[in-house]
């Protein structure tokens, strides 16, 4: 019996923005196969989806991204306001990740209700490329209007 070979993964990120544009593009399509070329594949990747529990290894990042796509129609998603820190072998990418669902039937190029939240990826160079190996999105705080701003809200952290 031959010895099992290690997998070959296809895509070689050569930067980290360029990992982070196959991310936001597989999020787009909804493509598993994609979204996941993206991870490192190591039990010490980690994925928090807004409002979701904390997910740890790459089998547990990927079924969640499975979940997501199987039952949701096609998002357009950008990522905005970037800020940048692009280490040697890390880079921590904060942005605001744009988020519009189709619009209604019948309206053609017509996009539907948009939604924001802030998002924190980071990426590290291994031997295979750049491979994403933390992604934390987080719903954006509601903003008060002016007549109904009460007190300050108390952060965590």
């Amino acid at each position: 019996m031959k010895p099992a070979r290690p997998r070959i993964r296809a895509k070689l990120f050569p930067t980290p923005e360029d990992a982070e544009n196959a991310f936001y593009d597989a999020f787009e399509r909804g493509d598993v196969a994609a979204m996941m070329a993206v991870w490192a594949e190591s039990d010490d990747v980690v994925c928090v989806h807004p409002q979701g529990p904390r997910l740890v290894g790459f089998e547990a990042v990927r079924e969640s991204w499975a979940q997501i796509f199987s039952g949701a129609s096609q998002v357009r998603i950008r990522a905005a306001e970037a800020h940048r820190f692009d280490g040697q072998t890390v880079a921590v990418h904060s942005v605001v990740e744009i988020m519009s669902a189709p619009g209604e039937k019948g309206s053609p190029g017509e996009r539907g209700p948009t939604g924001s939240v802030y998002a924190t990826n980071v990426y590290e160079l291994t031997e295979g490329g750049w491979r994403m190996v933390g992604h934390h999105a987080s719903p954006m705080a509601e903003i008060p209007a002016a007549e109904d701003a009460g007190p300050p809200a108390h952060t965590l952290h």
